[in-house]
């Protein structure tokens, strides 16, 4: 009997110790570890360290997805997933949306989470005029629950607050912004997401580091440094040395170098961002853009699939509507054909038989060579274009100032669906709106305040159809583009998101084990 409860207690022991041994392993693969490393094609802006600055656009949320977290937000397999909010209710009138939220999260700084950050951050937050318009008031019913409350019934408000379309639902501690201020949070920012900041060295790099505090799941990988690499080649040549683990957006020649490698994988993303001509003068009487047969022309001057071959290895889809045929709501539009005879015709019936100088053409950077082939599309038809390289962070000043004039190479990436992704750029009061139609200003109101999905929808495919026909703007493609990642990589978590385009959620990369 005893040497049976003796083995009994041996083995209990011995099994107690292997447990012990397993749990102890399993906390040790749990440990962050490793550094990995992005080469970025822009400069860094601590602008984009802020949610609250966030004014439409996609790239921003490089950053928000590693140090910031938002109530809700997409992600793998849930373009509407809760994150901060555990849950939420719409009530009856569908006026009053409330969410619960997660208790007990600290911010990096160790700030508690609140209700009181949720709307702080909302009424700080400069992106969305839409969102910002709808809302009458915001109401912290508790330290875990936040009451917003809109003038009208509004079908969108998840889609604008929820989804990446602003900053807006992205969390900051009020009492830390309150006393650093808006310069100081830029500086150091604090937030509530999967990697801590450590430091920003303009022009250079952004190092975090991981927050093992993470509600939702502890980060994998230690330290990730996005370096700020705005030539491709250099892009390239630090991906083959390993100086960098993913390389964003190689230009067509890197990117066949990286498929001619056995070590490097090239990885296609993108389908969000829709680049687009804007005629910026067409609401000037005196323009010749103001004519719509020139504004027609400069359409057909341009072949799309010649310049997702040339700029994509032919990966991006040639667009005839702002919207993705992947969103709701879209119209599928087809996008112009490449007629450069007809579009002579038609500056020659507008009494341009000889072209005309049509000044500057503003290219997003740093897609110059798409700038370059516009031009020459242009100037074979007789639209004669000058291109003037910008920064990144002038550009998108000069654009938003609606002082530049020519012809402008923008982009859209605002998520959601049509009237989100429409929100922006067709109303006239629109931040990236040089002017508008006020039939499709009234169109677009009554569509917002639409319960009936049928009705909703006809009413924006008819405001699509009007600015197709109007040729207010010129589609050009859908933007897929190519990125290198490195033989260390396990996981680079591109694509995990669709359609975002870049890596997330960050707390998913991986490095594989040595």
């Amino acid at each position: 009997m005893t040497g049976t409860r003796g083995r009994t207690l041996g083995c209990l022991i011995l099994s107690w110790l292997l447990l012990a041994g397993a749990l102890e392993g399993a906390s040790a693969q749990t440990k962050p570890e490793g550094e990995m490393r992005w080469a970025l094609y822009v400069t860094l802006s601590p602008v984009w360290f802020d949610p609250g600055e966030v004014t439409g656009q996609l790239t921003p949320f490089w950053i928000l997805y590693a140090l910031h977290d938002a109530l809700v937000k997409p992600m793998p397999g849930n373009m509407l997933s809760p994150s901060l909010a555990e849950s939420w209710t719409v009530s009856a009138d569908q006026r009053v949306y409330e969410f619960k939220l997660r208790e007990g999260l600290k911010f990096h700084n160790g700030d508690p989470f609140t209700a009181e950050d949720v709307k702080f951050s909302f009424h700080r937050a400069k992106g969305s005029k839409t969102l910002h318009d709808r809302v009458r008031e915001v109401v912290v019913v508790g330290p875990s629950r936040v009451r917003f409350i809109l003038h009208e019934p509004w079908p969108d408000f998840m889609t604008f607050y929820g989804s990446i379309v602003s900053g807006s639902g992205w969390v900051v501690p009020k009492k830390y912004v309150e006393r650093v201020g808006d310069d100081g949070f830029k500086r150091a920012p604090v937030g509530l997401g999967p990697y801590k900041f450590v430091s920003h060295t303009p022009g250079i790099e952004l190092v975090m580091e991981a927050n093992e505090s993470y509600w939702r799941k502890v980060p994998s990988v230690k330290r990730l440094v996005f370096k700020s690499v705005p030539e491709s080649t250099t892009r390239m040549a630090m991906l083959k040395r390993g100086e960098v683990d993913i390389a964003y957006l190689l230009d067509v020649p890197q990117a066949q170098e990286v498929k001619r490698d056995p070590n490097l994988k090239l990885a296609f993303s993108g389908g969000i961002a829709t680049f687009y001509l804007d005629f910026l003068d067409q609401w000037d009487p005196k323009s010749p853009w103001h004519d719509r047969r020139v504004r027609l022309a400069a359409n057909y001057a341009i072949d799309r699939q010649a310049l997702s071959d040339a700029e994509t290895l032919g990966a991006s889809r040639p667009a005839g509507n702002h919207v993705p045929r992947t969103f709701e709501f879209a119209l599928p539009l087809e996008p112009y054909p490449y007629d450069p005879a007809k579009a002579k015709q038609l500056l020659a019936e507008a009494g341009y038989p000889n072209g005309f100088d049509a000044g500057e053409l503003h290219q997003l950077p740093p897609y110059f060579s798409l700038g370059e082939a516009i031009v020459q599309y242009m100037r074979a038809v007789g639209i004669r274009l000058t291109m003037r390289p910008m920064e990144r962070g002038a550009y998108m000043a000069l654009i938003s100032s609606k002082k530049a004039k020519g012809l402008c190479v923008c982009s859209t990436a605002l998520y959601g669906n049509a009237a989100s992704r429409l929100s922006e750029v067709i109303p006239s009061d629109g931040a990236w709106a040089y002017g508008g139609y006020p039939d499709i200003d009234l169109l677009f109101k009554q569509q917002a305040l639409e319960t009936d999905r049928k009705k909703r929808e006809a009413m924006l495919h008819q405001i699509q159809r009007l600015v197709y026909e109007r040729v207010r703007y010129g589609p050009i493609y859908d933007y897929i583009w190519p990125s290198g990642v490195g033989p260390r990589v396990a996981e680079s978590a591109l694509m995990l998101i669709n359609p975002y385009p870049w890596s997330a959620p960050l707390e998913e990369v991986r490095l594989k084990k040595p």
